[in-house]
């Protein structure tokens, strides 16, 4: 597929709406562009000829959205068709890396937003953009901060913590909650369970002064295997603590020091309440991994295609270049695992 192939299939995405049914997020133009990230161009009009059938239309936009007002909006779902149509404009008249900038330092708090999906979908386009600007591409983050915004949800916080730890210590002093308070629906509405007293101080533990690629690589490292070690009953919802935090590495290159450490701070703390609201292990009985794992990278990604589901697609590239960056094994067995569990 080339460069305009990619952008007629974002074209048709842009015909449908951010969610579908109960609350879903429209995965098609993610789970195509990681396709392409896998090399597999060719699989990709099939794919969206299977997928896109069960997609709802494109939301209207009936009331702008007032640059010196915007604050009013957020998290409406209802005004998502005017958020999108506000970055439609904000991209055509700056730069996108300037619009990228002063978003995600406004939406950042609210980065649980959609279950994640206002992060993953506009890291996606960023990733399209960074190989090239056209105008479906605008499109595309202009799609995906408007989710952002429209979906906005906060986390409860607490201030004063100065983070010192690594995700593991920290992960270890979240408090789950209680079995009896739990709801399994919706991710978005699940983490809604966490105590606001405990948990507010959560987003405070982890050091996020250093390195934004370290600080990834162990969020993502700790939280895969909590992957393996829920993945019986909470599979979805762990995979978005690997996929989030490896879309903050794709949009951290873009960012300020600034914008970027509130960004780690934030899917920290959105990673952090998934395993709150659904964790059946506590942090010291996940599995570990002493050697390398042999295996067949075109393979695997066979298996992911051949098994059409839109978040094994994601999970699995999202393992593949994490597996890259860190050499973790752990990584590869949760490829392995999501490929077989979420098989269509």
């Amino acid at each position: 597929m080339d460069a305009t192939a990619l952008d007629d299939v974002l074209d048709r995405f842009a015909k449908t709406g951010p969610e579908f049914g109960p609350g879903l997020s429209n995965h098609g133009p993610m789970a195509a562009e990681a396709l392409v990230t896998l090399g597999r161009t060719a699989a990709v009009e099939r794919w969206v000829d299977w997928y896109a059938p069960r997609l709802a239309e494109h939301p209207e936009a009936r009331n702008a959205i007032d640059a010196a007002s915007w604050r009013e909006a957020l998290g409406h779902l209802k005004r998502v068709g005017d958020w999108i149509a506000f970055f439609d404009r904000d991209v055509r008249e700056r730069p996108w890396r300037e619009v990228l900038e002063t978003w995600v330092a406004r939406l950042g708090p609210g980065i649980m937003a959609g279950a994640t999906h206002g992060l993953l979908r506009t890291a996606h386009a960023v990733r399209t953009l960074d190989a090239g600007e056209s105008a479906a591409r605008l499109h595309e983050l202009a799609e995906g901060l408007g989710y952002w915004a429209a979906r906005y949800q906060e986390l409860p916080s607490a201030t004063g913590v100065i983070g010192t730890m690594n995700i593991g210590e920290a992960l270890a002093l979240v408090p789950r909650v209680d079995w009896q308070r739990r709801t399994y629906g919706m991710i978005f509405d699940a983490v809604k369970g966490v105590d606001p007293e405990t948990f507010g101080p959560v987003i405070g533990y982890v050091a996020t002064d250093g390195d934004a690629d370290a600080f990834v690589s162990d969020l993502t490292r700790t939280l895969v295997r909590h992957y393996l070690a829920n993945a019986q009953t909470a599979s979805i919802s762990f995979i978005h603590c690997v996929t989030a935090p490896s879309a903050l590495r794709t949009l951290a290159p873009h960012l300020t020091d600034a914008t970027r450490q509130a960004a780690m701070r934030y899917t920290w703390q959105a990673c952090a309440s998934i395993y709150a609201a659904y964790a059946d292990l506590a942090p010291d009985a996940v599995p570990t991994f002493d050697a390398a794992v042999e295996f067949d990278t075109a393979d695997l990604i066979e298996q992911a295609v051949a098994g059409r589901d839109e978040h094994a697609i994601k999970f699995t590239e999202a393992c593949l270049k994490e597996h890259r960056i860190t050499g973790d094994p752990a990584f590869v067995v949760a490829a392995r695992d999501v490929v077989v569990r979420l098989r269509r």
